[in-house]
């Protein structure tokens, strides 16, 4: 299974949503590859937005490791 987690910059949601994910995932045991990416470029490269770090921590997530990119058409290839 892959799942794709989209927003516009990838800073905020996304990183969020995939990170919230990756710690189902793992709790769960499951084969699962989880990712994020943005509709701009506007922020690639970036760390998630401070805000996003701090709220993903206080639940005990870390995606501090996360980097912004943008969605490209490899995205939407399946194996």
């Amino acid at each position: 299974m892959k799942i794709l987690m989209v927003c516009l910059g990838n800073i905020c949601r996304s990183p969020l949503a995939q990170g919230i994910l990756e710690a189902q995932v793992k709790r769960n045991r499951l084969d699962w590859k989880i990712d994020s990416a943005g509709t701009s470029g506007w922020h690639a490269g970036e760390k998630p937005d401070s805000r996003a770090i701090a709220i993903a921590k206080q639940n005990s997530i870390n995606i501090s490791n996360q980097r912004s990119r943008m969605l490209r058409p490899e995205d939407f290839k399946s194996i």
